[in-house]
């Protein structure tokens, strides 16, 4: 295909520039030069011959020097500039009220598409015969030289495959905008929309004399028919939307872990100003079984603290326990608010309930 006159390469042009670099003849790579495949190569080419290419015939496929008639002898077609495209589909999406330009689109003719969708049917004719080829062998492995042409030739319908989509991009906002089906998100619309188009150019037969808009504004109004259908048995089934109110509310488990985080902070805090009037033996036990002191990375066990000052780790469970009771007792009376004649006073009236 001729590079487009009068304009400066467009994506789907530099992209068709890369695939032709280092190709001669019929666009294959000499036997001299041909390179190994890569990963991504090895598992395109797995893909294609995983099923059969499907294509739309032409007599023209079958003609004396059909390659040169289709591609070299074509027409130059204007290149589809898709810059407009996501600028317009950020303000649809908010809004709906913004439309494309006349000047940012390519209308195509009716000679023009038949030759794009010659083009595009006629490399997938050609992958489709080098298929044939590969599976009349007993192993049904392309040779290294057949594996360069088929991937040449399915990228080249790719290429063109995606620049009929591109140029007509805007029939998917006018239905998508023209549809009314609120419940559906526009974004969502648009994507099924975009998916409708591509399987349109599969299925398009530019034979029969019918452009390419006409077909394809049915096929994407079926897909958004579909869309809705499939949101209204998912409405039926799941009449109610995630709510973020009807979540388990976490306070409790929240205000419980930041009183006990306080509470640790406040323990700490009466064992280094000593507010509950520990002996150095007491202090010096529960500082090391509970790592406070500075620079420990973990807390001692009962017999390490032991060793520290030389006494059985059962005289030192004896020796945490009472520091404990202490603690306890003035966290309870300066922390918590409680004193211990509100203990008294409640321990007799659970005596007195008892005895009624």
């Amino acid at each position: 295909m001729r590079q487009n006159r009068g304009q400066g390469p467009s994506p789907l042009e530099q992209a068709r520039r890369r695939q032709h670099a280092g190709v001669s003849g019929q666009g294959f790579v000499a036997r001299g030069a041909r390179r190994r495949l890569s990963p991504e190569d090895e598992r395109l080419l797995d893909q294609i011959m995983a099923q059969e290419m499907d294509y739309i015939d032409s007599p023209a496929f079958y003609e004396e020097q059909a390659d040169s008639k289709i591609y070299d002898e074509a027409p130059d077609i204007q290149k589809p500039d898709t810059a407009w495209y996501h600028p317009v589909m950020d303000d649809l999406s908010a809004t709906r009220t913004r439309t494309v330009k006349s000047s940012q689109q390519v209308i195509l003719t009716a000679a023009e598409e038949k030759v794009l969708f010659h083009q595009f049917n006629y490399a997938r004719h050609r992958v489709w015969m080098l298929q044939e080829e590969v599976w009349k062998n007993p192993n049904r492995k392309p040779t290294p030289e057949q594996a360069e042409k088929i991937l040449w030739w399915y990228r080249r319908a790719d290429l063109i495959r995606e620049q009929i989509a591109e140029t007509n991009l805007a029939l998917v906002l006018a239905m998508a905008k023209r549809t009314r089906m609120s419940e559906v998100d526009f974004a969502d619309l648009v994507s099924e929309g975009n998916m409708a188009l591509l399987r349109a150019v599969d299925k398009f037969d530019a034979g029969r004399g019918y452009k390419f808009s006409t077909y394809a504004c049915r096929a994407i109004l079926k897909a958004f028919s579909r869309q809705g259908m499939k949101l209204s048995k998912y409405r039926q089934r799941f009449p109610t939307d995630f709510d973020p109110k009807l979540e388990k509310s976490n306070f409790l488990e929240t205000k419980r872990a930041d009183f006990e985080r306080d509470a640790a902070d406040e323990v700490k805090r009466i064992v280094m100003d000593n507010r509950a009037d520990l002996t150095d033996v007491e202090r010096t036990v529960i500082e090391h079984r509970f790592g406070l002191e500075s620079g420990e990375e973990k807390p001692m066990t009962l017999e390490q603290v032991g060793q520290i000052i030389g006494v059985t780790k059962e005289r030192v469970r004896q020796i945490q326990n009472k520091a404990m009771e202490k603690l306890r007792l003035e966290l309870e009376a300066n922390f918590l608010g409680l004193r211990p004649e509100d203990e008294e006073q409640d321990a007799e009236a659970g005596e007195v309930a008892s005895t009624a």
